[in-house]
């Protein structure tokens, strides 16, 4: 259904892909994995035909009717008929197919008198670009990040509904839970040797088989070359005894006995053979992209002190009231989750302005709009070192490129940041802080599978109390000590 052969992509001098051949067919779910910025919706829009900042050389079939779902959508002001159909009377002419695939989708019908598509939830909107790329009878799907904004019922339901579809998928996504899921091919997209060079791995398996083999084989491969290299220098050290033997026995043999100098000379030259044998015979040491590496200083946080409590309290979002009941105390790690739009957002933002007021806490604060810390800046650099001390910049210089930002990076416009880049610069800013307690709306949100483990690891080790919203299954299952639910009736404790 879809044919790739030797594909090279390159956005100006430097190339993201090169040489790169897959397949996939009928019931393939083969998920694009990678950091941030290695080029993974670039290689879906060159899938498409729908790239105008980057080239490419090689062969591309796609089916004719294909179905893309992007990552970001303007819906503007539309009403969810005008967003389905331009022409009323086209609208109404598949009025049957719509009703057939609003049940699929399990979408209500009252959805389709929405006046505005901004008034409906991150799930609503995914469920309803899904279903224009249904109605028009796709022989294949292109999802870039299907699984951005939605809560976690809606995430298992679309984890079930792709895993049924017979057609073939492509897509990208963050959220580990799902790529375990629902995937049964990985293509790897790397940037290795400090981003300067690009290497794609195409795997035929589930997403737990590859990270299990690609851990494996980088250990034992590892394993392999350093033992190699070992047990070369020992026989290095013999053989350059041997080396120094006869070059001391050239400079002292007597010209009288030219017999001698050119069998010399003949065992030198072998010496040289095999030396430069010995060089080309050793394993390679294994080159994956480096991993990210941050942490937060370790401190000790009172069992017993008193970090929220909140009694009756009452707060509004929209048209609904909450009378809620919320106590935090000693160092906690609490996940919130609850559907979108029921409040969990407001929520952590009162959690906040209660907070800062103390003088007995120090608060760190990372949104889910990043916006909402970096609007303010114009590079990474101005945002973690608003002072300009020259000092201190060639600090977080060094702790930047232990998150794995360009020199590029580093220096130039925040706006032309990935998502993910944006979360690990609010992260290293968190660290900078050294906060006592941490709220958190959907830290892992864009940061892509391979750093999300240790994005984790580091927050779970955190000294002090963290309050988090999260979709993300892993993160709740490996971080938080209780998951609290928000719901029409207020906050619960699961």
């Amino acid at each position: 259904m879809l044919e790739v052969k030797n594909l090279k992509i390159q956005i100006g001098l430097k190339t993201f892909l090169d040489g790169l051949s897959f397949t996939v067919n009928k019931g393939d779910k083969l998920a694009v994995i990678g950091e941030e910025g290695n080029g993974k919706t670039t290689l879906l829009r060159i899938l498409i035909g729908d790239c105008f900042y980057a080239s490419y050389e090689g062969m591309i079939k796609l089916p004719k009717k294909y179905g893309f779902f992007e990552q970001n959508i303007n819906y503007l002001s539309q009403s969810v008929r005008q967003y389905l159909y331009v022409e009323e009377t086209e609208f109404y002419f598949q009025l049957n197919e719509i009703y057939r695939n609003l049940k699929k989708l399990q979408l209500d019908d009252h959805i389709l008198d929405v006046e505005s598509i901004t008034d409906l939830s991150g799930g609503e909107k995914v469920k309803l670009q899904l279903l224009k790329i249904l109605l028009a009878e796709p022989e294949i799907l292109l999802l870039d990040e299907p699984t951005n904004d939605l809560d976690l019922s809606t995430l298992e339901w679309l984890e079930k509904f792709l895993r049924e579809l017979e057609i073939p998928i492509v897509f990208i996504s963050h959220d580990e839970a799902f790529l375990k899921n629902v995937a049964n091919q990985i293509l790897h997209l790397e940037l290795i040797k400090k981003k300067t060079e690009c290497r794609a791995t195409y795997y035929k398996g589930s997403y737990n088989d590859y990270i299990v083999r690609r851990t494996n084989e980088i250990k034992t491969q590892t394993q392999i070359a350093y033992k190699e290299r070992s047990e070369r220098k020992k026989q290095l050290e013999v053989f350059n005894q041997i080396k120094n033997k006869v070059e001391y026995q050239q400079n002292t043999i007597s010209r009288s006995d030219p017999h001698g100098a050119k069998m010399l000379k003949r065992k030198m030259k072998s010496i040289k053979v095999q030396e430069r044998r010995m060089e080309e015979e050793l394993t390679e040491i294994p080159d994956p992209e480096e991993a990210i590496f941050f942490q937060f200083d370790q401190f000790t946080f009172p069992k017993n002190k008193v970090i929220i409590a909140l009694k009756d309290f009452v707060f509004q979002v929209g048209n609904r009231k909450y009378s809620l009941n919320f106590e935090v105390i000693g160092p906690k790690h609490i996940g919130i989750i609850g559907k979108n739009g029921i409040g969990k957002t407001t929520f952590i933002r009162v959690l906040k302005e209660k907070l800062q007021l103390r003088n007995d806490l120090r608060v760190g604060y990372m949104p889910q709009s990043y916006e909402e810390l970096l609007g303010d800046f114009c590079t990474p650099i101005d945002f973690l070192v608003p002072s300009g001390d020259k000092d201190e910049i060639a600090l977080i210089r060094s702790y930047m490129g232990n998150l794995n930002f360009t020199k590029e990076e580093m220096t130039g416009s925040i706006d032309s940041l990935s998502g993910g880049s944006k979360a690990k610069l609010i992260l290293l800013k968190l660290v900078l802080l050294k906060p006592d307690i941490l709220l958190l709306d959907e830290p892992t949100r864009n940061v892509s599978p391979m750093s999300n483990p240790i994005i984790r690891k580091v927050l779970k080790e955190f000294s002090g109390a963290i309050i988090s919203i999260s979709h993300d299954r892993i993160y709740l299952e490996e971080v938080c000590d209780e998951i609290y639910e928000f719901t029409e009736d207020g906050l619960k404790r699961r």
